[in-house]
């Protein structure tokens, strides 16, 4: 009897006959996941205003929070691991209807987040946590099965994101403000961790690759030396801090202290030799905004006058959050579709968007009197920079990978 072959991956997304963008993890969960980042926004200017209300237990502020840090992120992290996770453990990726159930929990979180004053309470709550929780489970299954122990840490920050949204849950239930309690917080750490350890592999490593190519005499240092190790631990402090006690002199002085470190690890990356490729540098500026984020956090906490730390925390969320994935789904998007790995101007234009909205929701920290327009203006640069994911990645997305001659 003749041996039975084990396809590869790309024989087994060939294989799939049904809509092509069920043939790989990050098809359905990037393209979805900057439209309802996009819409989601245009929503909540809506609820701002005062036009339209969701029938939503959530008030505005959560849902709004909810639904970028829990909704919009968990699809991208979502889209990033259900990509990488194969390629890490040397496993086959889930694709066709088994891909298609798990985007299916992702879409009826969202519907009833949005509805949930409709349900049963602990209805929407649950659904909404089925994504995470299944996605959890196939990580577990595929890092136990490769014996992939180094990812681990991926697993167990996937679970800290998911217990912080069953957190965030909870408060909004007890009739707290969730969208400054102790479930955001840790949701907001945990993103923070996962960026800086796959952020901390990736851009040097892509960097690298590309000086290489031109033959440049400056490397970056290789990823997860000891400097970066020391780093992580100190950001875990720091971060513990921040979600414990996120008012105490302390916390403010140990965000000062990791921001200077993460600042320090990424002048190590080299990131000024990339100026001339979009696709490289916006990668260093997203990782930028981590330790930005820590410094004026930091600041905001020791000088509350000066600045408020909902404005400080943006540079975080909308910076380091908005701008990494952002960038990684089209780097990404163009290595699994074929195309050239090189950012054009259509590309150039949504990450100068979402770094623009980003500084426009800044700014009324400086101009209070043109709050209302600055924030304004923030929402349609963050729609456009989404819708222009969209519209420049979407047709890739949907469409099988050319194979080539």
């Amino acid at each position: 009897m003749a041996p039975i072959m084990k396809k590869t991956t790309s024989e087994q997304s060939r294989a799939w006959k049904g809509p092509a963008i069920f043939s790989f993890g990050f098809r359905p969960f990037f393209l979805f996941g900057a439209v309802w980042a996009a819409l989601a926004m245009l929503v909540w200017i809506l609820m701002l205003s005062g036009r339209f209300m969701l029938p939503t237990r959530l008030d505005p502020v959560s849902w709004h929070a909810h639904e970028f840090l829990f909704g919009y992120l968990g699809a991208i992290i979502g889209g990033f691991l259900l990509t990488a996770v194969p390629n890490w453990t040397g496993r086959l990726p889930v694709v066709g209807w088994h891909l298609a159930g798990l985007f299916g929990l992702w879409v009826g979180g969202r519907a009833a987040v949005a509805t949930s004053e409709l349900w049963p309470v602990g209805v929407a709550e649950a659904v909404d946590l089925s994504f995470l929780v299944a996605l959890g489970a196939f990580i577990l299954r595929e890092i136990i099965a490769g014996k992939n122990w180094r990812n681990l840490v991926v697993l167990v920050l996937l679970t800290v994101f998911t217990l912080a949204n069953l957190l965030f849950h909870i408060e909004a239930a007890r009739g707290d403000l969730a969208a400054q309690g102790v479930g955001l917080r840790i949701g907001v750490a945990a993103v923070i961790l996962l960026i800086a350890v796959i952020g901390g592999r990736v851009v040097p490593s892509f960097t690298r690759n590309w000086l290489v190519s031109r033959k440049s005499e400056q490397l970056p240092v290789p990823p997860m030396q000891r400097f970066d190790k020391v780093v992580i631990l100190a950001t875990v402090f720091a971060l513990l801090l921040w979600i414990a006690r996120p008012e105490h002199a302390l916390t403010g002085a140990a965000l000062l202290v990791i921001g200077l470190l993460h600042l320090g690890r990424l002048f190590r990356w080299q990131g000024g030799q990339t100026l001339s490729e979009p696709l490289l540098w916006v990668l260093h500026l997203a990782y930028a905004f981590i330790p930005l984020g820590a410094l004026v956090e930091g600041a905001a906490i020791l000088r509350p006058d000066l600045l408020p730390a909902a404005s400080a925390q943006h540079l975080w969320m909308a910076g380091a959050f908005g701008l990494m994935t952002l960038a990684m789904m089209t780097r990404a998007t163009l290595g699994h579709t074929g195309q050239t790995l090189h950012a054009g101007a259509g590309s150039l234009a949504i990450y100068v968007c979402l770094v623009a909205s980003v500084l426009a929701r800044l700014a009324p920290a400086i101009w209070e009197g043109q709050a209302a327009t600055l924030y304004a203006l923030s929402g349609a640069l963050w729609i456009g920079a989404f819708v222009g994911f969209a519209v420049f990645y979407g047709p890739a997305l949907m469409q099988p990978k050319p194979v080539r001659q």
